[in-house]
């Protein structure tokens, strides 16, 4: 593939769009500097798991089944190491402007060939990654990895009926724990980690209170091992459904959220995928904080029943992120990545998706949304709807530009030149 001619505004192009821009917002009393500084100091997490498809770097004695999770696609060259993912993963964010974070799963350790159980993974097996995270002043996030194992064959794991297997997934949760605590340690901040599992059926079971009521067993003694609150935040993730529990999933919106709202320090995740196709997560979001100090963010996109495109600046995002800022909960959300498609280039997933979050982020910070409230509460709705419509033309790619040149990365589409060169030079001669 030759390269292609993706032409960068120049610096005094961008600079001259931006005083433009800057003028028009400033009419709205919009301060377009202000909006800069605040979204780069706004981290977003990337995943780890868009790198290699969700396959991780586990040594396994045969095979792996056990799943609920699962990449679409045969784009070639994903990551088949850590060192490769590392790579990976500093080209794209390379090309990503503002604070990142990376977010990595258990699957990810490194165990020297060795077969390492997960209940006895430890912060040794991370070392790398710690090491790569302060070369790179990333900090790191961390996941439990409840499925692809023998003990999550049967749907069931935190909520198994078996007490031997659920104690199996107890311990290791803990074990991730306490190397999200290393993490945090490590880099001076704490490591968020975001307890999701696939427990439930395909179809109809009888008995839906049991599993639950072991899942909530199970938590109790994950979180009753205290962990440091400066280097460690827990959140639970629910689901509508997913691969193999269709018809019920244990760890539901409703029992997640009652087990958050019961429990102080466990933050409720919210991933924009894993609710009804017509439903949005926008709306929670006022309502959960008028209860909870955080809340953990998911970032995808649903098509149908899939919850796990790349995302796109779209109406969902934009609703997403206007709320978060309208309610001043910037600094009260934690924003990840969860998409993992493996129909395209992985590098420019990870790109297209983290740059459209920030783009949404940046088109809320924009708003004049104290002038916009005013008018409402002086029941002016007309005003508010017209500014929300005139605002859909305003600048916003100038003030992106200048936001991407203050970061020293590439503007515009001109980040494909390198995607493509990367793409060509080393994804394609894997």
């Amino acid at each position: 593939m030759a390269k292609a001619p993706f032409t960068a505004p120049t610096k005094e192009q961008i600079e001259k769009a931006y005083d433009c821009a800057k003028a028009q917002y400033k009419v709205l009393g919009i301060d377009t500097d202000k909006a800069i500084a605040t979204l780069q100091a706004t981290p977003i997490s990337l995943h780890c798991w868009q790198g290699d498809d969700v396959k991780g770097f586990e040594v396994h004695e045969g095979e792996v089944s056990g799943g609920g999770i699962m990449a679409i696609g045969n784009y070639p060259g994903p990551a088949m190491n850590a060192d490769m993912l590392r790579k990976d993963a500093e080209k794209a964010l390379s090309l990503i402007p503002g604070t990142k974070r990376f977010n990595l799963h258990a699957i990810y350790a490194e165990t020297d060939g060795k077969v390492v159980d997960r209940d006895a993974i430890a912060p040794k097996h991370f070392t790398k990654w710690m090491k790569w995270s302060k070369a790179n002043k990333v900090a790191l996030d961390f996941n439990p990895t409840f499925f692809a194992h023998p003990k999550a064959n049967s749907g069931y794991t935190l909520s198994n009926p078996d007490p031997e297997i659920r104690k199996f997934w107890i311990n290791h949760d803990k074990a991730c724990r306490r190397i999200a605590e290393a993490f945090g340690k490590n880099q001076g901040c704490p490591a968020v980690v975001n307890h999701w599992m696939p427990d439930g059926a395909k179809d109809q079971p009888i008995d839906r209170l049991t599993p639950r009521k072991l899942m909530a067993q199970s938590l109790d003694e994950i979180f009753v091992e205290k962990v440091n609150p400066k280097y460690c935040k827990d959140a639970v993730e629910s689901k509508l459904f997913g691969l193999g529990s269709e018809d019920y999933v244990v760890g539901s919106h409703e029992f997640f959220m009652g087990y958050a709202m019961t429990h102080k320090d466990i933050m409720v995740c919210l991933d924009m995928g894993h609710f009804h196709p017509t439903e949005n997560i926008y709306d929670k979001i006022s309502s959960i904080l008028n209860f909870k100090k955080e809340l953990l963010l998911h970032v995808s996109r649903g098509i149908r029943w899939d919850s796990d495109h790349v995302v796109i600046l779209n109406d969902d995002l934009r609703c997403l992120f206007q709320q978060v800022v309208r309610g001043n909960f910037l600094k009260s959300v934690n924003i990840a990545l969860d998409f993992f498609d493996a129909s395209i280039n992985r590098i420019a997933a990870w790109v297209i998706g983290t740059r459209a979050t920030q783009k949404a982020i940046l088109a809320a910070l924009l708003e004049p949304s104290k002038l916009m409230a005013d008018y409402e509460a002086a029941n002016d709705g007309a005003v508010k709807l017209a500014l929300l419509e005139e605002l859909k033309t305003y600048p916003l790619g100038a003030v992106w530009n200048m936001f991407c040149l203050s970061q020293g990365v590439p503007a515009g589409a001109a980040w494909l030149n390198d995607m493509i060169d990367y793409d060509r030079k080393v994804i394609k001669k894997r």
